[in-house]
């Protein structure tokens, strides 16, 4: 596909680096970093909260009964 795409200067400076290094043609070293970019959007891990049962069970909605409770354990 063509199309036509403004880069922003540090964009300008990766390709470059990038062609510099590796020989590499404008389209390639701009569809390399893209991929990798790509690929690093998938290694991303979701944050996954952990939960355990401190066998307690208790109306939350007044803190300082809570507390308490908490103290007595």
């Amino acid at each position: 596909m063509r199309t036509t795409v403004t880069l922003d200067d540090d964009v300008v400076a990766a390709v470059e680096r990038v062609r510099r290094q590796q020989g590499l043609g404008l389209s390639e070293a701009v569809n390399q970093l893209v991929r990798s970019g790509l690929q690093q959007d998938r290694s991303v891990e979701l944050f996954h909260q952990m939960t355990y049962s401190l066998g307690m069970r208790g109306d939350v909605s007044n803190i300082g009964e809570v507390l308490d409770n908490l103290d007595q354990h």
